[in-house]
């Protein structure tokens, strides 16, 4: 029973008295089904009851897969279940950025938890800040579906993070689009890492256009001078 009240006194907002994401108990951004799911489940019960910021690290680095629920009673992940743990503990912001970076370095499925976090829990304009440099990372990810595992990458993770409505078994709470935030110049423009490169190829093909257009001129230009030639000298040998 202690470990079921360890999932349940965080979600009491009677004696509730930590932090707030968006005016609410942080644990409550799990929706309620899904919530029970996690807190019935053996390995919340076993691996999650007591940990903190610090040993949820011990945890996390041991994941080997992504995912929400799974199978036919719909059983929540480990990734699933760290996840809400973050929730229920809200640890402090540079601790997350440390997961996300340095620790997602070396352990990609921590940052992957990370980056779900943020997801859930930053700003709008931080979100972005905070996981569109993650759309360079193209590590592979195993992902449980409902029925098999899937291959995934880092990035594709990432975006479905900053566009889809759900993830993980999850609802989303709405993200304002990119450019409705640079409109209000809350965020600058963004520049693909590939755009140096696309600038590039886009020169060298209008260096080719040109070249090709030069060279027709410069062969109508070589005939022009040649007649311009025949016609000078034509011309001289009238005039003498």
């Amino acid at each position: 029973m202690s470990h079921r009240a360890d999932g349940s006194n965080t979600l009491d907002n009677r004696g509730y008295t930590g932090p707030l994401i968006r005016g609410q108990n942080p644990a409550l951004l799990i929706e309620t089904a899904t919530r029970d799911r996690i807190t019935d489940s053996l390995y919340w019960k076993e691996q999650c009851f007591g940990l903190n910021a610090a040993t949820l690290l011990d945890r996390a680095v041991e994941l080997t897969y992504i995912g929400g629920t799974y199978g036919v009673g719909m059983k929540p992940t480990p990734f699933l279940c760290l996840a809400f743990k973050l929730l229920t503990i809200v640890p402090d912001r540079d601790i997350v950025l440390e997961y996300l970076n340095r620790g997602g370095d070396e352990w990609k499925y921590l940052r992957a938890l990370a980056a779900f976090y943020v997801r859930l829990t930053f700003a709008p304009t931080e979100v972005y800040k905070t996981l569109e440099p993650f759309l360079e990372d193209s590590r592979k990810l195993r992902r449980r579906r409902k029925e098999a595992y899937v291959l995934t990458y880092m990035d594709e993770f990432v975006d479905e993070l900053l566009t889809k409505k759900r993830s993980m078994g999850t609802a989303l709470w709405e993200l304002p689009s990119r450019q409705a935030l640079e409109d209000l110049d809350q965020l600058e423009p963004r520049e693909s890492p590939l755009q140096e490169e696309l600038d590039k190829m886009d020169d060298e093909d209008e260096d080719a256009v040109m070249g090709e257009a030069n060279g027709g001129d410069s062969s109508a230009s070589e005939d022009g001078r040649s007649v311009n030639g025949r016609s000078a000298n034509s011309d001289r040998s009238m005039s003498d």
